[in-house]
């Protein structure tokens, strides 16, 4: 009885400023994320709440800039991102719909720099092939996890695992849809779940 009370209580959290919060807590200094994540957080801030917003976003990171393809603490990626959902998610709808923009932004940022560019011209612009390189492109990004996609081949849908990762699974749904619109994907669809504290699942598909 105590243990299904505690996973209610988890689960009724999930995608909230508690579970950003919680998952702070657990990231280690070895845990990192490239720059142009944070820079991604701070033009969504930006286009919708203005530059004095973004900067104390920004400012809650203890950075002054942050450069696309070097390496910083995940946590402080995490607190610029709960600093933004208390900044703008009332004006987005909530931490939830804010994460999944962030998400989306995050995949757009990536697929446009170089490593990206690379990714979708090696893939040909099939979406399939687009993403299966999804895994490798977070190895790229991040130092920490392991994300495994599965994607039938007569299908157009597919199932993504992520372990210990510390974004609620809302932004994944972010990054998955945003990776499916720049390959092309028409009207994609997209449902995370947790399986662990720092553990996922996503099942996609598209027409």
């Amino acid at each position: 009885m105590r243990q299904q009370s505690v996973a209610a209580v988890y689960e009724s959290d999930l995608n909230s400023e508690a579970h950003i919060e919680r998952n702070l807590a657990l990231a280690a200094p070895r845990d990192t994320a490239r720059g142009m994540f944070f820079n991604g957080v701070l033009e969504v801030v930006r286009k919708l709440a203005g530059e004095g917003v973004a900067q104390r976003c920004r400012a809650a990171t203890g950075e002054s800039q942050h450069i696309d393809f070097f390496s910083y603490p995940v946590s402080t990626f995490l607190q610029l991102c709960l600093t933004a959902v208390r900044e703008v998610g009332p004006l987005f709808g909530g931490c939830e719909v804010t994460l999944h923009r962030i998400g989306e932004q995050s995949a757009k940022d990536f697929l446009s720099s170089t490593a990206g560019r690379t990714l979708l011209l090696l893939a040909g612009n099939d979406v399939k092939r687009i993403l299966k390189q999804v895994p490798s492109g977070y190895s790229a990004a991040v130092s920490y996890g392991e994300r495994t996609m599965t994607c039938p081949h007569y299908e157009k849908s597919g199932y993504f695992v992520i372990k210990h990762d510390f974004m609620p699974y809302a932004y994944h749904e972010g990054i998955l849809r945003g990776v499916l619109l720049t390959a092309g994907a028409r009207a994609p669809r997209v449902r995370g779940y947790s399986t662990g504290p720092l553990d996922s699942a996503y099942e996609f598909s598209w027409e």
